[in-house]
């Protein structure tokens, strides 16, 4: 409450240098928004582009599996799908945007070639390399959507968070600093308006003892 505030010229000085730095904190975080937003809508773009991708190798990936499994048969398939399993290994880096740590995942490359994978060209047929090959598209269409969805979380999260403050800053702090300053202001005038008013009395009775004598 405004009335618990000491009605000083010292608070009223205080009060105005904090609505100042409060409004230039709005100002700042208001950019710093704008800013997370607009690369925010640049991560949807490419998070879409990548889920086109992932549907695409997918589709692809399935079909040349059914037709190798038909062909080859499900024993080959399994075979060689143990001698190609591997680690993969992605590096994360972190980027500071606008005072916000924002992971940044780079893929390293997934494609192998056949004996990378493990495979006999001799009892390996062109088919079931072809599905391997699809199937690590796939694998590198999905760290590539992993990628962006992990930029999308951090980045809506840090816009909301931002988005609280300057809430707080334009519905609360502001308003309440505001009204600090209109109370002391208030009350520092009424003080002088009495002050005004008991000079001009005490002149008054200087004046008509000044007529006596």
């Amino acid at each position: 409450m405004p009335e618990a505030v000491s009605p000083t010229r010292m608070n009223l000085l205080q009060r105005k240098q904090q609505a100042k730095i409060a409004i230039q904190g709005v100002d700042l975080l208001k950019r710093k928004r704008d800013a997370l937003v607009a690369d925010f809508f640049n991560i949807v773009r490419q998070s879409l582009a990548a889920r086109e991708r992932l549907t695409r190798a997918c589709e692809a990936a399935y079909t040349d599996l059914a037709l190798a499994k038909a062909i080859d048969g499900r024993e080959a398939l399994e075979s060689a799908a143990m001698a190609a399993r591997r680690e993969l290994l992605v590096a994360i880096e972190v980027k500071n945007v606008w005072g916000t740590n924002i992971p940044d995942v780079a893929v390293r490359e997934v494609a192998r070639g056949l004996l990378e994978r493990g495979h006999n060209p001799a009892t390996t047929s062109a088919r079931t390399v072809e599905s391997a090959a699809d199937f690590e598209e796939v694998v590198r269409a999905i760290l590539d959507v992993a990628a962006t969805e992990i930029k999308l979380k951090k980045i809506g999260e840090e816009i909301k968070k931002t988005t609280r403050r300057v809430n707080a800053l334009e519905q609360v702090v502001i308003p309440r600093i505001f009204g600090e300053i209109r109370f002391i202001t208030a009350v520092l005038e009424q003080r002088a308006r009495e002050d005004v008013f008991r000079l001009k009395r005490i002149k008054k009775k200087l004046q008509a003892r000044e007529r006596v004598s």
